[in-house]
């Protein structure tokens, strides 16, 4: 899978070079840029490229555009020098705006895409049209959109250079195991009653949500992970964090914040805080 999505990019790429490249502004008013598998806006920092991006993924019957309006976390991103991609989800349900993730394809109601190739078309045609680092690329997203990111950094890893899931992880059934190591920041609210920590039962238990202490055992053994309990704890203002120190060139952290379902002020200045310390990672050769 993770040669698959080197392969995925690369093919991205040479695709898109054999078009001219157009500049496109994509932004939250503009019309979105487009990509053979889907569509995505872009929000950039000031100045000149290569940017490192953060792909952003909105959560269930949300759209790119939607993402974009959190301008307090947007903002954040952009004045540190990050460009945001906002991809949009699948049309989820006829009688609302908004869309999904295939990040588990029974809960469709429709057929899928593969994300995995979306998002290598995303990665592809924003460094063409947008400067950003293609080798510097953090996926992050929320509830629906972090339950998408949780199952890529099982699958690939090595993908993106680390994986940022705020206020979700996996479904049941849980993954058997993941391909490991990775470099994730799970982030997730005390009080969360959507998504809570232990899961929760859908449409009277056609679906049930996954825990998240069970999904980080799973990315624990993905990174080789001897004991369970973690390296050390830090606080940053109201967030408590838990982090495992484990296989070369992995990172594992947990943030937990007092409120409930959402992304929480100062997530996205400590989460980046979090991916400047590691240290510099060579990605596959794309």
């Amino acid at each position: 899978m993770i040669a698959r999505l080197a392969g995925l990019l690369a093919a991205a790429v040479i695709g898109l070079a054999a078009a001219p490249s157009v500049a496109q502004t994509c932004g939250r008013d503009d019309p979105p840029c487009e990509t053979p598998l889907g569509t995505y806006r872009v929000a950039l920092p000031d100045g000149d490229g290569p940017f490192p991006a953060v792909i952003f993924l909105h959560g269930a019957g949300g759209t790119g555009r939607g993402a974009l309006g959190m301008t307090g976390t947007i903002k954040a991103f952009t004045d540190r020098g990050y460009a945001v991609l906002a991809p949009d989800g699948l049309p989820w349900r006829d009688d609302r705006e908004g869309g999904i993730w295939s990040f588990r394809n029974d809960i469709m109601h429709g057929p899928g895409r593969d994300e995995a190739a979306f998002f290598a078309e995303i990665v592809a045609d924003a460094a063409q049209t947008h400067a950003i680092d293609p080798d510097a690329v953090i996926l992050a997203g929320f509830s629906a959109g972090a339950f998408m990111v949780s199952y890529l950094a099982c699958d690939t890893p090595d993908a993106f250079s680390a994986y940022a899931p705020v206020s979700g992880g996996f479904w049941r059934p849980h993954p058997a195991s993941c391909a490991g190591p990775v470099r994730l920041f799970q982030t997730h609210g005390w009080k969360d009653s959507t998504v809570p920590l232990e899961g929760r039962v859908l449409r009277n238990g056609q679906f049930v949500q996954g825990d998240i202490f069970e999904g980080l055992a799973l990315f624990r053994a993905a990174n080789g992970c001897e004991q369970p309990n973690p390296s050390g704890t830090r606080t940053t203002g109201d967030f408590q964090r838990r982090y495992w120190t484990c296989a070369k060139d992995s990172a594992l952290e947990m943030a937990l914040f007092p409120g409930g379902h959402g992304v929480p002020a100062g997530w996205a200045d400590m989460m980046l805080d979090w991916y400047e310390a590691l240290p510099v990672r060579a990605l596959p050769i794309r």
